[in-house]
């Protein structure tokens, strides 16, 4: 398997995702003339069925496109809303104080067959058809289990073992072990209805009738039928020599952008073996990520717009207690676990897109559409029940999203494609791998073997506590507890700690790295083939 390429004289194809089987068809896709937007749908499509612990049509999906001499991307929110049936007011009676992560309730629209048919009727070259095609072989011919799918379907098998979509994930009533063969025929068949009849066979009919019957009520057939994702202004800041663009609210995208901008302002030295480099990073995530709660919500019903989230004025105010040379009390978010798949794709004529789909809690609620093979995700848990919140749950409103895939581009030239999952703390591995890349100027394999931190939570109040991966060098441990930051070691290798995955653009070359601490990712650069269009 690949984990890093490269490929110059600006002839080449390039992909990288959380699995060998998606990068493959992303490539090929774009290898028999597709663009990178093709390839991106295919891939996506290819790691529902692969990795339906991480992701599916059953999820929620947001992209970055970066047209070649272009100004900004093009942004595409596919994330979607509550359904008809969410009732905040009769949870909180009922005795909740938060969504039920694994209850119907959590289940919104699930935009992801939205996303795709969106995204490749404005900047896909191909047939829908032809783009879903390795997935529904994968699906019906079947395809090797890895050792993650494996852990993650035994790990499932007690809760999810009994729904109705759930056989072929365990044949013989049993979880499969790494190097299996699992075949997916129900999953098959309604991505064969995808990709005769489009949208309208995932949310019209049979379809969408098993999703609304699977949430009691929660999602109706109109729901469904009446949601639609949408291209929004994307999110820019200028930092660190280029503009980074994100997803505006309802992603929490922002805090990556802004904490890179406090650490660029912080001058420490472009070296990640000084702890005044890891302090920095740090400290300018935590001074953004305590607010998240609070400013992360539908764009309706935010209490910021976008542009006031990264005014470089209000940043400015915290810029002082980052100076202190040692680490501040901030308030903090609360932590959680993700599901989550990001990748990225890049084409010989300069498209890039930067796309990332998830269930959000692995397999989501658990909750399969019937015998549809699909899983239905449990992004509504992002939604919080405090009466008069911004993002209260409610009828027809977008929640709180993780999700935060980024693009950094200069002068109409794209630089880098960058994204990862791992749930809210998606920004500051973000931020490590950007500062790395851009600040410190490594290439995207180097950057992804620099040992990574990662917090879970800051209380208000209390001190900074840290995780680091085994083998961070002890000088910058001890640095950092030298600031005040509470340092604990962990294995090297962290699964949960990405993957990270990159691409960089420059002196007409593509480099691409895939995250060593999940062993399926992978990245490829390839040479164009003989098509190749780009629109």
């Amino acid at each position: 398997m690949d984990r890093s390429a490269s490929h110059a004289g600006g002839a080449g194809h390039a992909a990288v995702t959380p699995h060998h089987l998606a990068t493959a068809a992303a490539i090929d896709v774009m290898a028999a003339g597709g663009n990178a937007a093709d390839g991106a749908v295919a891939a996506n499509a290819v790691l529902g069925v692969v990795l339906p612990t991480t992701c599916g049509i059953g999820g929620d999906l947001f992209a970055l496109v970066h047209i070649p001499g272009g100004g900004a991307p093009d942004a595409l929110n596919a994330s979607g809303r509550g359904g008809s049936g969410l009732d905040a007011g009769a949870l909180a009676a009922a005795g909740h104080d938060r969504i039920p992560l694994y209850g119907p309730e959590a289940v919104t629209v699930p935009g992801c067959v939205d996303g795709w048919e969106a995204l490749a009727a404005r900047h896909g070259t191909l047939p829908l058809a032809d783009l879903l095609a390795p997935a529904i072989a994968l699906a019906r011919g079947g395809f090797p289990v890895s050792a993650e799918l494996a852990a993650g379907l035994a790990r499932l098998h007690e809760r999810i073992g009994a729904q109705p979509s759930a056989g072929p994930l365990y044949p013989g009533g049993r979880p499969p072990a790494p190097g299996d063969t699992l075949h997916r025929p129900l999953l098959a068949g309604t991505l064969e209805a995808v990709a005769s009849r489009g949208r309208a066979a995932f949310y019209e009919g049979p379809i969408a009738e098993a999703v609304a019957g699977a949430t009691g009520g929660v999602l109706t057939p109109d729901d469904l039928a009446g949601d639609r994702a949408e291209w929004v202004d994307p999110l820019g800041l200028e930092v660190m020599g280029t503009t980074a663009w994100t997803i505006p609210p309802n992603s929490q995208g922002y805090l990556a952008l802004a904490a890179a901008w406090l650490f660029e302002r912080l001058m420490v030295p472009a070296d990640p073996g000084d702890p005044a480099f890891h302090h920095a990073a740090i400290e300018s995530y935590r001074a953004m990520a305590w607010e998240r709660e609070h400013t992360v919500a539908d764009p309706a019903f935010a209490p910021l717009s976008p542009r006031e989230l990264v005014d470089p004025g209000r940043l400015s105010s915290r810029l002082g207690r980052l100076r202190s040379g040692s680490a501040a009390a901030w308030p903090g978010p609360r932590p959680d676990d993700g599901g989550t798949a990001f990748l990225c794709t890049a084409d010989a004529a300069g498209m890039g897109v930067s796309l990332i789909q998830s269930n959000f809690h692995g397999i989501g609620t658990g909750i399969s559409a019937g015998g549809t093979g699909v899983w239905l995700h449990n992004r509504g848990a992002g939604f919080t029940l405090e009466p008069g919140h911004p993002n209260r749950a409610a009828p027809g409103k977008r929640p709180l999203h993780t999700l935060s895939p980024t693009l950094w581009s200069d002068g109409g030239a794209l630089r880098m494609l960058l994204g990862t999952r791992g749930g809210h703390q998606q920004p500051q591995y973000l931020l490590q791998a950007a500062a790395l890349v851009r600040r410190c100027g490594l290439s995207p394999a180097e950057a992804q073997a620099v040992p990574r931190w990662s917090m879970d939570h800051a209380a208000a109040g209390t001190a900074s506590h840290v995780q680091v991966e085994q083998r961070m060098p002890d000088p910058v441990v001890a640095g950092l507890q030298r600031r005040g930051h509470a340092v604990e070691r962990v294995p090297d290798h962290q699964p949960g700690w990405g993957p990270v995955s990159i691409i960089t653009a420059g002196a007409g070359e593509y480099a691409a790295a895939a995250d060593p601490r999940v062993s399926t990712a992978t990245a490829s650069v390839a040479a164009a083939g003989p098509g190749s269009p780009s629109r």
